[in-house]
């Protein structure tokens, strides 16, 4: 629409209306189906000759306000300050204004530490590491990936529970390991990982325990165990 519209571009255009208006078009329609104003059309055809964009090889005056080479200087070397080094543009200026000094705006303050490649993190902590994502694991035969769960099961008293502990290969979803316990403990846990582990043969084999963050699972003689028998630990998180 006549922002920075190249030369060819505006001799078709132009080419396009005048080709309207010879024809019995009205030219503020033409303009209008063609997607320019009246005014931008007469600015095209200045006394009839058609002209290219001057803005981009237009001269413009500095600003009245630009920083010198000596207030620029100044602004780097405040900032690199022992004072200031740690902190960014948005509390030095105005601990500056408290002592009576005041050198530009933050937004200059900004603009110049971006043009010196400064402005990047500012302090003593630590730049922020990436954080990878989860590993999911898939079983493509049996004694691969556990998965492992508490389950309440109801008791003649009523508020009183049972609590099965299930362990289940994922591939064939064989239930290779259950007890049931009157109370959750990472210790019975743990003792039935073992016997698991023992009855199907996988000791110090590529296994995968899977379960969701519960107390039992996290806990220190689970996870011990776990270490103990060589297994890689899985817990739920984002797509695991």
């Amino acid at each position: 629409r006549g922002r920075l519209t190249p030369l060819l571009v505006r001799k078709k255009v132009i080419a396009l209306i005048q080709e309207a208006t010879n024809s019995g078009a009205r030219l503020e329609l033409a303009c209008k189906e063609a997607g320019i104003g009246l005014r931008t059309y007469r600015r095209w055809l200045n006394k009839g000759t058609l002209t290219e964009d001057g803005r981009p090889n237009a001269t413009r005056p500095e600003p009245r306000n630009k920083l010198t080479p000596t207030e620029r200087a100044q602004i780097i070397t405040v900032c690199n300050s022992k004072e200031f080094k740690s902190l960014p543009p948005s509390q030095i200026v105005p601990t500056l204004l408290d002592q009576g000094e005041y050198i530009a705006s933050e937004a200059t303050y900004y603009r110049v530490l971006k043009q010196e490649g400064q402005l990047n993190q500012r302090g003593r902590q630590r730049k922020r590491r990436g954080q990878l994502k989860p590993t999911s694991y898939s079983a493509t035969g049996p004694n691969q990936v556990f998965t492992w769960d508490i389950t309440y099961l109801p008791s003649p008293v009523k508020g009183l529970y049972y609590y099965l502990y299930l362990i289940e290969d994922i591939f064939s979803r064989k239930i290779v390991g259950w007890e049931v316990h009157h109370k959750e403990c990472g210790q019975l846990a743990a003792e039935l990982l073992q016997r698991t582990v023992h009855r199907e043969q996988c000791f110090k084999k590529p296994l995968v325990l899977h379960s969701d963050n519960g107390a039992p699972m996290k806990s220190l003689t689970m996870r011990a165990k776990v270490e103990e028998l060589g297994i890689t630990a899985s817990f739920s998180r984002p797509r695991v």
